[in-house]
Order: C-alpha cells, then sequence, then structure tokens
C-alpha cells in the first residue's frame, strides 16, 4: 500500500496531540508526514522530532512550489481556515480544513465551488460522526430498537472556564464554533442531513469566559417528520453525566462516547390496555393511579474507541480511499456546510457585543 505525502498547517493542541497523535500511531498506514508549517521555531524543532524526516516550514506558502504533497492539512486558527484553504485549493492542493469549516455558509460554498472548479479534494476533518458512540446510535434507530424516535439530547458541557484565543470572536471562536461541530454534525446526522431542517430555537451566552465569545449554547433543530433535537454546550453544568440521551416510543438510550445503557419493551410483550372513561377505583371504591409494571430489558456496555482515535483514524481513511479509489468521502463538505449554516444562524438570533 503507497503512503500519501501530508503536508500539515499548525502544530497546536489540534495539530500535534489530534493529528499527530494519529501520524505517529499504528493505525496510520496510509500517510506519511513530509512537511509541517508552523511559526513557532520551538514548535518547528519538535515537530522535525515528531515526524522522522519531515521538513519544517514556517510559511505555508513555502509549499506552492512542492511536488511531493498529496494532501495538505490545515490545522491553523480557526479565523484562517477559510483564507488559507482557499489559497491551497487555487494553488492546485487536495486539502482537509479542521473544524469549524470556515465562518460563514458563504465561505464554505465558496470553496466547494473552487475545489470543483479545480479537480481537488476538499474534506473536513469530523472526528465525531465516524465515532463508535454515534454509529451505534444510528444503528439502533434504524433497527427500531428503541421505536418512534421523539426527542435526542445531545450534551458537550462541563464546569470548567477558558481564558485562551478560544474564547474571542475576532479568532472564529467560542463554544459554537470550537466544541459545536460536534455536537451539531451528530444532530445533523440523526436529522439524515434534512436540507429543510430549521433552528426553531438558539441562546448563546457567557458565563465562566474572560472573552466575549460564547460558553453557553442552546439549540433545538427540527426537521419534517424528524424527531427533535436539543443542543446543549454548558461551560456551567457540573452534573450532565452524558453526551446523548435518545427517547422513543419504546425506550431509551444513554451514553457517553465510552459507554452507554439502554433501557426498552419488546413489541408483543406488553399488550395494549384498554382505554377506560371512568375514574379508575379498587374493590372498594377508593380511587386508583393508572398504573402498571412494563415487562423491559436493560442493556449496558462499553465503546472501544472514540472521536480522537477511531473518529479521527475513520476520517483520514475516507480521505485516503477518495484519492485512491475514488470513494465518497464519509464526511462530505456540503454536510460540514451545513453545520456552520447552524451556528451562522445562532450568531445571527444572538448577537454578542465585540469587546476585543
Amino acid at each position: 500500500m503507497k503512503k500519501l505525502n501530508v503536508a500539515i498547517i499548525g502544530q497546536g493542541r489540534s495539530g500535534k496531540s489530534i493529528h499527530g497523535s494519529y501520524y505517529t500511531c499504528e493505525r496510520n498506514v496510509y500517510y506519511n508526514v513530509k512537511y509541517v508549517v508552523e511559526f513557532d521555531e520551538r514548535r518547528r524543532r519538535i515537530a522535525e522530532e515528531m515526524y522522522e524526516g519531515a521538513i519544517a516550514l514556517c510559511d505555508y506558502k513555502e509549499l506552492f512550489d512542492k511536488k511531493d504533497i498529496d494532501l495538505v492539512v490545515n490545522v491553523s486558527y480557526s479565523e484562517m481556515h477559510y483564507s488559507i484553504t482557499k489559497d491551497l485549493l487555487e494553488h492546485g492542493f487536495n486539502v482537509m480544513v479542521d473544524k469549524p469549516f470556515a465562518k460563514t455558509r458563504y465561505e464554505c460554498d465558496d470553496l466547494i465551488r473552487i475545489a470543483k472548479e479545480k479537480g481537488v479534494l476538499l474534506a473536513v476533518f469530523h472526528n465525531s460522526q465516524p465515532s463508535p458512540f454515534f454509529i451505534h446510535a444510528q444503528k439502533l434507530i434504524k433497527d427500531g430498537v428503541l421505536g418512534d424516535i421523539k426527542q435526542i439530547s445531545i450534551r458537550y458541557s462541563g464546569f470548567a472556564r477558558r481564558w485562551d484565543w478560544q474564547t474571542l470572536q475576532k479568532k472564529v471562536a467560542g463554544s459554537a464554533y470550537n466544541t459545536g461541530p460536534h455536537p451539531i454534525a451528530l444532530a445533523l446526522g440523526f436529522l439524515d442531513f434534512d436540507k429543510n431542517f430549521k433552528v426553531e430555537y438558539s441562546k448563546l451566552d457567557l458565563a465562566l469566559t474572560s472573552g466575549d465569545a460564547e460558553d453557553y449554547v442552546k439549540i433545538l433543530l427540527t426537521a419534517p417528520e424528524k424527531p427533535l433535537i436539543d443542543i446543549e454546550i454548558n461551560s456551567t453544568d457540573a452534573f450532565s453525566g452524558y453526551n446523548l440521551k435518545i427517547q422513543g416510543s419504546k425506550g431509551t438510550l444513554l451514553s457517553t462516547p465510552s459507554w452507554y445503557k439502554m433501557k426498552y419493551i419488546v413489541d408483543g410483550e406488553n399488550p395494549p390496555q384498554p382505554v377506560i372513561e371512568e375514574s379508575l377505583q379498587d374493590e372498594n371504591g377508593n380511587p386508583l393511579y393508572c398504573s402498571e409494571k412494563l415487562i423491559t430489558h436493560e442493556e449496558n456496555g462499553d465503546y472501544e474507541g472514540t472521536a480522537f482515535d477511531l473518529g479521527t483514524a475513520g476520517v483520514y481513511e475516507s480521505v485516503y480511499n477518495a484519492l485512491t479509489k475514488g470513494e465518497p468521502l464519509f464526511v462530505t463538505p456540503e454536510q460540514a456546510a451545513m453545520v456552520i449554516s447552524v451556528i451562522e444562524t445562532c450568531h445571527a438570533q444572538n448577537p454578542l457585543p465585540l469587546k476585543w
């Protein structure tokens, strides 16, 4: 199997700890890190030690005269995603850009257009969609185990504060752009990426952040004949305890990326109760509450792998197969653009004052 040559831009937390961890793990049988672009000299030295044989550069434009690059991975600052990706695409490179795809839907569509015109691949790094806990949930829904799904609640919350660049609106930061692509992509996935989805309600607010970008996000999404999706990213929730709750007519799934538990009923084991119009009472005429003991089943288990290992590996494998075999991407740029549409709508509905 031929390995593809990669140039990665950025060695911050995501570039080094997420993408870099993949490049240096045994799951990576597809890519060779040929170039690393990083403006910080110390990080360049670390990268050359981390990726054996890699050449470190300080400006991504130094890649333009390189003829041995199969894929450029753009893990620059979020506000640079659009401009750098556009420049790379126009120079004929295949590009995978980290989340967020861009700031606006217009920017996303512009990048998609340029990639098609240039005949190159454009991918977006959404590693939650191939993660085991999401795939498992989708299968349970498809198999009908939980019945008719009424509501899906997605929580990416905690009790912590930030004071870095990810708290500044001018950096295309805040919880919606930073963490949001994960739960929003899952939400749209549960809605089958229906183009008729609607942001029924949204709220962006500041709680513990030191910057001017939101650290509280509430979004309700709907689509025709689909369940209600309730998304929350909250820096003040010390007791969330789960990432995903799916409530259906036959049962409930509660899960995190690491574990799940489920309680459900099975067709035929609980025959329908006849409707009684009069008040219920016992043999002595005392009023009764309408109650019964359902025959239920419970299941629990652990997931092997998360978005950061198996999810990341899944994205990279999909990109490799798209480049070498012409297979469709597991996560399409059109799907990632829909995620940005949700975020852009939320910001339009909740304008926050700029302080920096």
